[in-house]
């Protein structure tokens, strides 16, 4: 069978991410690309190096526009999504790569995003421990799918098996991440210019005011096993800095936290080895290796280092993703491909482009 697919924000950097991992997938055919400003024009005015899909054009994101297809994909700005979503046929698997469908908490919505809340879909982050298992049996036979926040799951990726394995505190966890400005979209800002990021690293979203912060605390509290009830994520505490380096694509997330009394370096080891010994797209390095962002670029992967600093007392994870692959269109891919039966693997792939 071949799913008929529709992306929206197709002019943008995650919708075109989208559309690069879809144009070899040999089961959906790419039938509808949308935008705002946008449309009306020829989708390769705007992806150039979309060569295969030069017939497209961009057409309004309406939800009219959007009916009727197998699968849709929204890769819109945050708010945008929701009222669009509400309107298509419960028939679609509908993917979300904004934050729309992500949180489950209002008062963290109202806090971080503001506007209209809507409900949490399935999160599309297969290989998350949660409570019972992985993330990726949620989305068996899923109709509705939130993709990741870059960040959010590059963190949450790196610290959940200590979590779920109760070899690390999560009431002291410190991330700071190198990223690239395509996660902060294709629009014109100032501080995104060549001329303002290059030979200079930026924080951004300091002392705790970064949006993926509650998405992190939430995928935490469902890795947890004593985090449960509404207010799950209460004892998962982050001190989250992002800083802007002169990278177009990448993610480099330094993460640690306490380690629990009484634990040992073989029980913190074995809690990353056992989780993701079978994943094929998140790989724990060897002791002593650590990532570079240059390892994942164009790679569906999350590569992890590990290091136990025992006279600091705590476990520090370094992990690398490629923002827009891993960390926004493959994941939503891969939960695609999950959620339609269809091999998880599915015109992804675990190599990067060097140099």
């Amino acid at each position: 069978m071949t799913y008929s697919v529709a992306v929206s924000g197709a002019s943008g950097y995650a919708g075109g991410e989208i559309l690069r991992l879809l144009a070899s997938h040999p089961d959906v055919e790419i039938r509808t690309v949308t935008a705002h400003s946008n449309a009306g024009s020829p989708l390769i005015e705007h992806q150039p190096h979309l060569r295969s899909l030069a017939h497209l054009d961009l057409q309004p994101t309406t939800p009219d526009v959007l009916a009727g297809h197998d699968v849709v994909v929204l890769a819109l700005p945050h708010g945008q999504s929701g009222a669009i979503t509400e309107s298509l046929s419960d028939a679609a698997l509908v993917i979300d790569a904004g934050a729309d469908h992500r949180l489950q908490s209002v008062a963290d919505w109202d806090r971080f995003y503001g506007g209209d809340f809507h409900e949490p879909w399935a999160y599309g982050v297969p290989e998350l421990p949660v409570r019972g298992g992985k993330q990726r049996e949620h989305l068996v036979g899923a109709r509705r799918i939130a993709a990741p926040g870059c960040n959010a799951s590059t963190v949450s990726l790196s610290l959940a098996p200590g979590v779920a394995a109760g070899v690390i505190d999560p009431r002291d966890i410190v991330s700071v991440l190198a990223v690239g400005p395509s996660g902060a979209g294709k629009s014109l800002k100032t501080n995104l210019l060549a001329s303002e990021i290059l030979g200079s690293a930026n924080p951004y979203a300091v002392g705790g005011t970064h949006r993926h912060i509650p998405e992190i605390r939430q995928a935490l509290a469902a890795a947890s096993p004593s985090a449960v009830g509404a207010n799950a994520d209460e004892g998962i505490r982050i001190s989250f800095t992002p800083v802007l380096v002169p990278m177009s694509r990448g993610i480099l997330a330094t993460s640690s936290a306490p380690i629990v009394p009484g634990v040992t370096d073989a029980q913190i080891r074995a809690a990353w080895e056992d989780t993701y010994a079978e994943e094929t797209f998140v790989t724990l390095l060897p002791d002593g290796v650590f990532p570079r962002t240059a390892d994942v670029v164009g790679a569906n992967t999350a590569l992890l280092g590990l290091a136990i600093d025992r006279p600091a007392g705590r476990v520090t994870v370094v992990a690398a993703v490629d923002n827009l692959v891993k960390g926004t269109a493959g994941a939503a891919v891969q939960s695609m491909n999950i959620a339609l039966g269809l091999p998880e693997g599915t015109a992804l792939t675990v190599n990067g482009v060097a140099p």
